[in-house]
């Protein structure tokens, strides 16, 4: 089982220490004794917590979408040549690279500091561990 430091939990959650805190404090989250004395959270229950807090972006004019993965976050940089284009998002913690058609980024707007939401739509998503 991962039991995770606040900072880590923080990370993960895209909010600050003071934020874990709160939610400590307001029963939100349970603290747990760490081997080193400091206090953590079981990794088990922030991702229960995370899961159950979890909020979709409006959709927008977007009547229906089939993509569930939705994150919304802010525009770092646009990248155009004549014909592909590359966005970078800063997602809570996440960053995202998408490559779409100049025409799209053009049609849609998109330059740094633009809110937009991302969706991912795979059937091929890799998941690693990160080392200890």
């Amino acid at each position: 089982m991962s039991d995770l430091r606040i900072s880590e939990v923080a990370v993960l959650a895209g909010v600050s220490d003071d934020t874990v805190r709160r939610w400590i404090e307001q029963g939100k989250l349970t603290a747990i004794q760490l081997g080193n004395g400091r206090k953590g959270v079981r990794g088990r229950e922030l991702a229960e917590f995370l899961q159950a807090n979890a909020e979709t972006p409006e959709p927008g004019v977007t009547v229906a979408a089939s993509a569930r993965n939705r994150m919304r976050g802010i525009v770092t940089r646009v990248l155009k040549d004549t014909v592909m284009a590359q966005v970078e998002m800063q997602a809570g913690p996440f960053r995202l690279v998408s490559l779409l058609s100049r025409e799209s980024v053009d049609e849609l707007g998109l330059e740094v500091g633009s809110v937009a939401v991302a969706s991912v739509k795979s059937t091929h998503v890799v998941v690693e561990i990160p080392e200890s």
